[in-house]
């Protein structure tokens, strides 16, 4: 009889301190998960503050006037009919008509490009009922490129009298801006190192390093050009369209580090 009670009292004091040692290890496992997990965001943060209140920006800003020569049209043929075939066909027809219009107006082949092509079923919609599709229409859409801007008007009218319903985003631009982005992007630095210079001198610090650059470029948008059944023109006077001036704008930010 004692000796199975002392058999008892010797497996309950090892579960018991099985049970302590498994303790032990998840209070220990714990403590290290959370240091760890401590260091990781101290090791984040180290010097971040320092980083960032040793630093200071200034941004710039650089303007180029430059007379445009080339124009971006997009000229669109919209069809309805009461089969896709039908549709097709007809829209087919007066797209042909308008791109023959356009090449013998001096337009190559690398300046037209087709930008959309869309085919849409037209419903009838009553209430209470199921929409039934009654005809279908084609949107097709290209974008010309007019390399002698006498002649935007008259490609406007000709294309309308061709077959194009709908005209819209007119946008004239310089083809080759590069060079003229380089001079505003050289504009905007100088403006930048300009402040630069006057800030630091006001606030009395001495800048250091430059340990950042920042470039941003904005060009004119497109003209809402925007007409339909009939269009520009539809047979009437040539539209008279002013080509202006473009302005490419660049702005930029300088950071220096503060000595």
């Amino acid at each position: 009889m004692f000796k199975d009670w002392d058999i008892k009292q010797h497996k309950a004091l090892i579960a018991t301190i099985i049970t302590i040692v498994v303790c032990l290890f998840l209070v220990l496992t714990l403590l290290c998960v959370i240091g760890i997990v401590n260091k990781i965001k101290e090791h984040r943060y180290i010097g971040r503050d320092a980083v960032y209140g040793n630093m200071i920006s200034f941004s710039g800003e650089g303007k180029v006037y430059s007379k445009p020569d080339i124009a971006l049209i997009t000229l669109s043929v919209v069809t309805d009919g009461s089969t896709v075939a039908s549709v097709q066909d007809k829209n087919t027809k007066k797209m042909n008509s308008v791109i023959d219009f356009l090449k013998k107006s001096g337009i190559e082949d690398k300046d037209i490009k087709t930008t959309n092509y869309q085919l849409y079923p037209q419903y009838n919609y009553e209430y209470t009922k199921i929409p039934q599709i009654v005809g279908y229409q084609i949107s097709q859409s290209v974008e010309v490129k007019i390399r002698n801007l006498d002649k935007v008007g008259d490609i406007l009218e000709g294309s309308v009298s061709a077959g194009v319903n709908q005209v819209y985003s007119l946008y004239f631009k310089v083809d080759q801006d590069e060079a003229l982005k380089s001079q505003a992007r050289e504009l905007a630095i100088a403006d930048a190192k300009k402040k630069a210079a006057e800030t630091a001198q006001q606030l009395g610090i001495k800048l250091g390093k430059l340990s950042g650059f920042t470039e941003g470029s904005s060009y004119p948008a497109p003209y809402p050009l925007y007409k339909e059944a009939g269009g520009v023109g539809g047979g009437g006077a040539t539209p008279d369209i002013q080509v202006g001036e473009n302005e490419i704008l660049v702005n930029v930010t300088l950071t220096y580090e503060i000595d």
